[in-house]
């Protein structure tokens, strides 16, 4: 049952307010004592590879120092007895482990074999580089094959005994701290039960109802947890901001998984004092990746602004010389963080289509009648029915991305209109900078029939985001943009 439209804009407000900017973006630096023990191990597997890593280098210098050394040409500095080429082998190899997850909170098989993998992609990949960048200048063979087969097995060994230490160390040292949110009515049991079958001290605890409100968040960051468990979170609307905003602290999540809305979030399964749990550990290069999305967002914004003002200028003569009025239609969107902004499109309706849309709404296809959907609209015009179904009506937009109020990729900004007849937990999306094409776009357009399942889409962005998915999202809406599929 939705809520009167009346009470919608206070809790939205008070909802989006909590969350605070694009909640992917880094909220500022995180001392490293809000890490703990996760700090330690980290640094530990990251020498422990390095390590491995320069071993087997020198390894495979000593077995081909006589009669298959490393060309001069590749040698254009030592450092630490080690050659410039190993330098760039190493730091590849760990920026691919910290971008896979291999210097995760938990110890998983998964983890070993992936290494192996990784530090043979780099080696081979390697071989195509060397080939591009001088055909004629070749590392010996037999250098090649003994520093790749002495790196993995000495990353797999070095990974086996720094994992079976630190084991030890955590079993030692003082128990791990953990926060709870769960239900008032299992606080003390799960509490207890945490305590006496695992190696964790429970340092705080809320209530689910609460998981979201700033002042759980500050005695959150208060009590300094290495985790926080959480159970019973009821609604989409709070597992998916308790998510990014322990994410942005660097604080672990692990979810008691006790219900189907939790299953499809990306996390490990481990079993913890007999109770089974999703781990969710913050990437490392979460920060850098959303700002690498904004850089590209402008840039790319900019360059298609040039590259397609030949398209800008037909449009806009073809608008002009087939319907009376302006070349451009704006209207009131609702933004990130519930911030209201002017979305600029090519105009592909009469002048006067906002005062007919009353009489129009009785014929509305939308399902459940949030959204506006009329296939054969006859407000439309005839170049207004092309620049629709060629998605040209859309690249104005390229604007509101340069002013900051949208990004390339994220959920589409609605009317006010639409908004106002939103659930609750609709104003998911508005937790992300809007964007001119999302995964609703691309799964559907026109064709899907109610707003609970293209809010589903948008959670499912939102929760599982990365620039590779964006990058899928924009080649999946170039093809879609010129077959058409779904529009109207």
């Amino acid at each position: 049952m939705k809520e009167p439209s009346s009470l919608k804009p206070g809790r939205r407000q008070k909802f989006l307010l909590a969350i605070g900017t694009d909640i992917r973006a880094a909220r500022g630096w995180r001392p490293v004592k809000n890490l703990g023990w996760n700090s330690v191990r980290i640094v530990t597997l990251l020498l422990s590879d390095a390590f491995a890593l320069g071993l087997a280098w020198q390894v495979a210098r000593l077995l081909n120092k006589f009669y298959s050394p490393i060309p001069e040409p590749l040698v254009w500095w030592v450092w630490l007895g080690l050659p410039s080429l190993f330098w760039l082998f190493a730091g590849v190899t760990l920026l691919l482990f910290t971008h896979y997850g291999l210097y995760g909170a938990t110890v998983r098989a998964r983890d070993y074999l992936r290494a192996a993998q990784l530090v043979s992609c780099v080696y081979f990949i390697s071989l195509v580089v060397a080939y591009f960048y001088d055909p004629k200048l070749d590392a010996p063979r037999s250098l090649f094959f003994s520093a790749w087969v002495s790196s993995v097995v000495l990353v797999l060994v070095t990974r086996l005994f720094t994992n079976g230490l630190l084991t030890s160390l955590r079993v030692s040292r003082q128990p791990s701290r953990i926060f709870l949110i769960t239900n008032p009515n299992r606080m003390h049991r799960l509490s207890q039960t945490l305590e006496r079958r695992s190696h964790y001290q429970v340092v705080g605890a809320a209530m689910v109802s609460t998981a979201n409100a700033e002042s759980t968040f500050n005695r959150i960051l208060a009590a300094r947890p290495d985790e926080v468990l959480a159970e019973d979170v009821p609604d989409v609307e709070f597992a998916s901001g308790l998510y990014w905003r322990l994410r942005s602290a660097n604080i672990p999540l692990r979810l008691l998984p006790s219900s189907r809305e939790m299953l499809y979030r990306r996390g490990m399964p481990e079993i913890v004092a007999g109770l089974p749990t999703l781990m969710i550990e913050p990437s490392a290069f979460q920060s850098v990746d959303y700002r690498i999305k904004r850089w590209l967002d402008y840039g790319l914004s900019l360059a298609a602004l040039l590259f397609l003002s030949p398209v800008f200028v037909g449009s806009a003569i073809a608008i002009r010389l087939t319907s009376p009025g302006p070349i451009f239609f704006q209207q009131d969107r609702m933004g990130l963080k519930g911030s209201v902004f002017k979305v600029w499109k090519f105009r592909t309706m009469t002048v006067d289509a906002p005062h007919l849309q009353p009489q129009l709404e009785q014929q509305n296809q939308s399902a459940d009648g949030i959204m506006f959907k009329l296939q054969h609209d006859p407000r439309v015009t005839t170049v207004g029915r092309f620049l629709r179904r060629s998605s040209l009506d859309e690249l104005p937009q390229l604007f509101n991305v340069l002013l900051g109020q949208m990004s390339l990729v994220g959920p589409r900004p609605l009317p006010l209109r639409d908004v106002s007849q939103f659930e609750s937990w609709h104003h998911i999306r508005h937790q992300v900078l809007p964007g001119i094409t999302g995964l609703w776009q691309v799964s559907g357009r026109s064709d899907i029939e109610t707003f609970d399942d293209a809010a589903r889409l948008d959670l499912h962005y939102i929760d599982n985001w990365s620039l590779n998915l964006d990058l899928e999202i924009m080649v999946a809406t170039l093809r879609i943009v010129l077959t058409g599929l779904g529009a109207y």
